[in-house]
């Protein structure tokens, strides 16, 4: 019997297509950034992204709060250098971050934000968690949109991640919604950029003109100060910018996390004489900071000095105050180029006696506030804790500051001893940044102490991600200030409305933040004598445990800044 073509052929095997689902698309395009580690807080939307990040090798550290995730996101972003990243889901997981993203956003810190949304064929049908996360997140980011396709996952995350670098850096935003990651497409049809290949150099140095302008305007100055702000650090210029004050002999004042770009002891760092050096400088170089409220939107400078501004974003420069030159482009790149520039026209002026001037004012201020700083006084003042923290700082601390009136305090004494060894908010104050950012800083740098202080309403906000800490056994050095009050604010609501009604809505109960340690897993320490903050902080440093040691302090001392700054003038 003759055979048929079936039974002497093979049947040809039809090979399907390869393919990705949205949540390993979008691994992918964190890898490709360099991203290791996200931080999250779980949700139904979302799980098919650590899915991708566990094939990826992407870490996924998990908290108790998703503003948690967001700030330390921001926190990892000012660690490394390299973008943050925080995924949360829908709805209520989304707005929890908003404070997260909106601290980034003012601190002009670089991170994705990646929320979660229903599914698109329930789009306006009232789904689980469904809200409109992409018109709220707008106004404080600088990229925010929906992922429309799965094919787009990954195309649209590198996107946000170059959007973040526009201008001076900040947050981004996606949403993406449940059916678009669990969907898959095939390989073939995914847009995945090649990393290194969708991103500029952001090291522009502007106009060389301006450059040459500022160098010929240095050499001439007799009574020049810089003033050295958080994009300093943000763009990795801090080498640049200490050759620069060197080289330039140029007194140099330091804010936000410029702090430790000049070490202490170093003559050309200032701390205590800026508004005398302000007052009395003939030019007056601000590199990296607005003219915001920090500043006293720029009215504290003279109009008699020459004002010269550079910063990452053209908006900034000149605003709220004229200025006699702007240089817009990364402060990193333009001080080594006006350090360049100035070899050939070094200044004219022998400027020692300018540096013995605000030394003198310096060691005044210093010597003035010592007997406070030194003080043994019962309740502890908070200059005291101040101090001490500051002798136990090494060259490998990171310091962290999360509160208010506390905080100001230690901002007068507390000298990080290298660069981006500072950190605090910003600009926007939020409150309950520290616990996030140590996360953030000892995950990133385990090499690094970090040291914390804490005012006890700011650690009240996120505090319970000390068991995060415990968990992921990341061990720190934390310090509550703690006076049982919101004094910032009752400062200027006894100045206003007096004693009667000063401690409405800002007196706090009287927490043993010690015991709250110890409960989780850490280690805790009380301290009522002056004299005992030190031998603690070494003990905490000993554990080799997430610590907090509550330190009572006096709630009638208020920093100089709160008295100066109060909203209520």
């Amino acid at each position: 019997m003759a055979q048929t073509v079936s039974e002497t052929q093979p049947t040809a095997v039809v090979k399907e297509p390869e393919t990705i689902s949205g949540g390993h698309l979008v691994a992918k395009a964190l890898k490709a950034e360099g991203i290791d580690v996200i931080f999250t807080l779980c949700g139904g939307h979302i799980i098919d992204i650590y899915d991708g990040c566990v094939d990826e090798g992407i870490a996924v550290v998990d908290v108790r709060h998703e503003q948690v995730a967001a700030h330390a996101a921001d926190g990892y972003a000012r660690v490394t250098g390299k973008p943050g990243c925080a995924v949360v889901t829908a709805g209520p997981g989304t707005t929890d971050a908003v404070t997260g993203v909106a601290n980034a956003f003012r601190a002009e810190s670089p991170m994705l934000l990646i929320g979660g949304q229903g599914a698109l064929n329930q789009h306006k049908m009232g789904s689980l968690q469904d809200l409109p996360h992409v018109d709220m997140m707008t106004p404080i980011t600088k990229f925010a949109a929906t992922v429309p396709h799965t094919a787009r996952a990954a195309d649209m995350v590198s996107m946000a991640f170059r959007e973040c670098y526009n201008g001076a850096p900040g947050p981004s935003f996606l949403e993406i919604p449940r059916d678009i990651l669990d969907n898959s497409v095939p390989v073939e049809s995914a847009t995945v950029p090649e990393a290194g290949h969708y991103r500029a150099s952001t090291k522009s140095i502007g106009d060389p003109a301006s450059v040459e302008a500022l160098a010929d305007l240095l050499a001439r100055a007799e009574k020049p100060v810089v003033l050295l702000g958080s994009q300093v650090w943000t763009s990795r210029g801090s080498d640049a910018a200490i050759d620069f004050v060197r080289t330039l002999d140029i007194p140099a004042f330091m804010n936000g996390s410029a702090r430790g770009t000049l070490p202490p002891g170093d003559p050309h760092h200032f701390h205590l004489s800026r508004r005398y050096g302000f007052n009395n400088a003939d030019l007056i170089l601000i590199v990296g900071t607005p003219f915001d409220f920090r500043m006293g939107y720029g009215r504290r400078l003279p109009k008699s000095a020459t004002v010269v501004q550079i910063d990452l974003d053209y908006r900034t420069v000149g605003k709220n105050r004229d200025i006699d030159l702007g240089l817009v482009g990364d402060p990193g790149a333009i001080l080594a180029a006006v350090t360049q520039a100035s070899s050939g026209r070094l200044h004219k002026t022998d400027r020692k006696g300018w540096f013995a001037e605000l030394r003198a004012e310096e060691d005044a201020a210093y010597q003035k506030r010592l007997p406070r700083q030194l003080s043994d006084a019962n309740p502890i003042h908070p200059l005291r804790l101040a101090h001490e923290i500051n002798e136990f700082l090494t060259e490998d601390s990171i310091y962290i500051g999360d509160g208010g009136d506390i905080v100001t305090f230690s901002g007068g004494v507390v000298q990080p001893k290298s660069p981006g060894h500072w950190m605090d908010p910003g600009p926007l104050g939020t409150l309950g940044v520290g616990i996030p950012f140590v996360l953030a800083a000892k995950y990133a740098r385990p090499d690094k102490e970090v040291v914390a202080l804490f005012g006890d309403g700011a650690f009240s906000l996120t505090g319970w991600d000390f068991e995060t800490l415990v968990r992921y056994k990341l061990p720190f050095v934390g310090v509550v200030g703690n006076n049982s009050s919101m004094n910032q604010i009752r400062y200027g609501q006894e100045a206003k409305y007096g004693k009667d009604r000063g401690r409405i809505g800002n007196t706090l109960g009287d927490v043993k933040y010690d015991e709250f340690a110890r409960m989780l897993g850490g280690y805790g320490e009380e301290v009522r004598d002056p004299a005992d903050i030190g031998p603690a902080l070494l003990r905490a440093r000993e554990s080799g445990l997430p610590s907090l040691i509550n330190v009572w302090v006096d709630p009638d001392a208020y920093a100089p800044g709160t008295m100066n700054q109060t909203m209520y003038k």
